[in-house]
């Protein structure tokens, strides 16, 4: 049955963005206050640049004691080298690329255009669903 759910089954469609030109602290207080690991950035018609994480926040705060400023945008700390994700792919296959990487969210595309943000936590929600519905017929396929 888990097999048969796919990314676009769990993945955020209502997502927090950014723009390059994001003050990296109103960014960071962003991912804070939504309780999020990492944001898509964005241009202003709604293509993926990159995502912030929680990891390019670090460099943030590493910078900040060299240059004696908290500043900057988030153009200058994202990643633009991301791994895409199918909205059509499995949550099986993405336990799979998860298990193989660090990253703790991926961007979802259904053909070129980018749909959304699938986590950790999206397949973890997933997984216990199906796991719900096993223990309610009391079996397990």
């Amino acid at each position: 049955m888990l097999a048969k759910i796919t990314v676009a089954d769990y993945m955020a469609k209502r997502l927090t963005t950014l723009t390059r030109d994001t003050d990296v602290i109103d960014a960071i207080k962003k991912l804070l206050d939504h309780k999020i690991t990492s944001a898509p950035v964005i241009d202003s018609s709604g293509h993926l640049l990159g995502m912030f994480s929680e990891k390019d926040s670090m460099r943030v705060v590493v910078q900040s004691v060299y240059n004696q400023s908290m500043s900057g945008k988030v153009g200058e700390y994202m990643t633009e080298e991301i791994i895409k994700i199918d909205a059509d792919a499995t949550i099986v296959d993405l336990a799979e690329k998860f298990q193989k990487s660090p990253i703790r969210s991926f961007p979802v595309f259904k053909n070129t255009d980018f749909v959304g943000v699938i986590s950790r936590t999206d397949v973890l929600r997933a997984l216990i669903a199906i796991a719900g519905q096993h223990r309610e017929r009391g079996n397990m396929e």
